[in-house]
């Protein structure tokens, strides 16, 4: 991946990026694998036009595909490794770039990620949710103004419905898509810029995420990317120039498009009758929970918990699978322990008490033993942590002070 440097160097210019988004502003943002990490566009590192980027170590700072504070400068990372074709790297470099724009911005509209952790599967909320995001999707996809009409105010019913019923986790849901949708709807614009593919075929590929009622329901926080999407993408029908003055408002996009439906109390929605399909979802989306679980506890290894006041600094909230008071962290979390810092770059279970930064327990698989201090134990990529042990065949429980 890394033959595609230069060109993401000479893709990333103001005039490309105010065709995404109007005033976009490109922050610093780096490029990375498994040694190194080549950072571009960042306050502190000079680069001329033959030397455009500069090379760094790789550590444990450029993890996920995210935005990050690097040397006090707000920097976009993406993990080379992960994407095969251009059109892939460029877009989700784009996606997470708007995320540096929004810090520029001083973007507030920010969920509380908890309730995302805890959100209810109850199955009304399940169905109303789902024929919402059938709605929505039509609404985009018909050409018949009247009958687009009709789909928005339905999906507008569909939501003030759902609105009575689960309030607060209905904030999130509005304030996952306000920060994702936009940084979604550049995406698909890169990408469409990028790929082979018509622009139908793109928005279709896109739109899987919103209209697979399996996999919105067994992600909520991930789904409402999708949602968030299409709301941009109807805005941008119904009321150009709406981004303009995005940021100076609070309004969420759901909020900015209700603006522009009709009266949508003709759709309001009855009673609904819980479908099969409904139950088949909501079943399916609790087994690929506890499945999740016991597949990590099915691995090979040597089984390390972890007890004491630990502190959740930074995790990957896309990558949570919640069951009961655990926590599946899929892909990495860093925690404090002992007034240190450790980064564990593999998938962890954390067993939350009160928030969930608070964590009393983490159970960690191990592939190598780790090295016994007398009162501490070293663990390979992760580090030495202070505390007494005790070992019994491949379980091994750590007490930290």
């Amino acid at each position: 991946m890394t033959h595609y440097l230069n060109r993401i160097a000479e893709d990333l210019v103001k005039e490309k990026l105010e065709k995404y988004w109007p005033g976009f502003e490109l922050v610093s943002y780096a490029l990375y694998d498994k040694r190194n990490v080549y950072l571009f566009n960042h306050p502190k590192f000079s680069s001329n036009q033959q030397d455009r980027f500069h090379i760094l170590r790789w550590d444990v700072q450029f993890t996920g595909d995210t935005i990050i504070i690097y040397e006090e400068y707000p920097t976009a990372i993406v993990n080379m490794e992960s994407y095969e074709e251009y059109e892939g790297l460029y877009s989700i470099l784009i996606h997470e770039l708007f995320h540096g724009h929004q810090y520029i911005k001083s973007e507030k509209r920010f969920p509380d990620e908890m309730m995302g952790i805890t959100y209810p599967l109850s199955k009304g909320n399940v169905e109303l949710r789902n024929q919402e995001r059938t709605n929505l999707y039509n609404a985009l996809l018909e050409n018949n103004i009247i009958k687009k009409k009709q789909y928005l105010n339905t999906f507008i019913a569909l939501r003030e419905k759902r609105t009575a019923k689960i309030k607060g986790y209905l904030t999130y849901e509005k304030l996952i898509e306000t920060i994702e949708g936009p940084a979604l709807y550049v995406e698909l614009k890169a990408y469409s810029e990028k790929s082979p593919l018509d622009y139908d075929s793109v928005l279709r590929k896109y739109g899987q995420d919103l209209i697979n009622k399996y996999e919105s329901t067994s992600n909520i926080r991930r789904s409402s990317y999708s949602s968030g999407l299409f709301m941009c993408l109807l805005l941008e029908e119904l009321s150009p120039g709406w981004m303009e003055s995005f940021f100076d408002l609070e309004d969420t996009l759901y909020d900015l498009l209700k603006q522009q439906s009709g009266d949508y109390m003709e759709n309001s929605i009855a009673d609904v009758k819980i479908s099969s399909e409904t139950e088949e979802v909501v079943n399916f989306a609790m087994e690929k929970r506890f499945k999740a679980f016991e597949e990590f506890n099915e691995q090979a290894g040597i089984h390390l918990y972890i007890e004491g006041e630990i502190t959740a600094k930074s995790f990957d909230p896309m990558n949570i699978i919640p069951l009961e008071d655990r926590l599946l962290h899929k892909s990495f979390i860093k925690v404090r322990m002992n007034n240190r810092d450790f980064l564990i770059q593999q998938p962890v279970i954390a067993h939350v008490d009160n928030g969930i930064q608070n964590i009393n327990k983490l159970h960690l698989i191990l592939e190598n033993a780790p090295i016994e201090n007398i009162d501490s134990i070293t663990i390979n990529d992760v580090g030495e942590i202070k505390g007494r042990y005790k070992k019994q065949e491949n379980i091994l429980h750590l007490l930290i002070d």
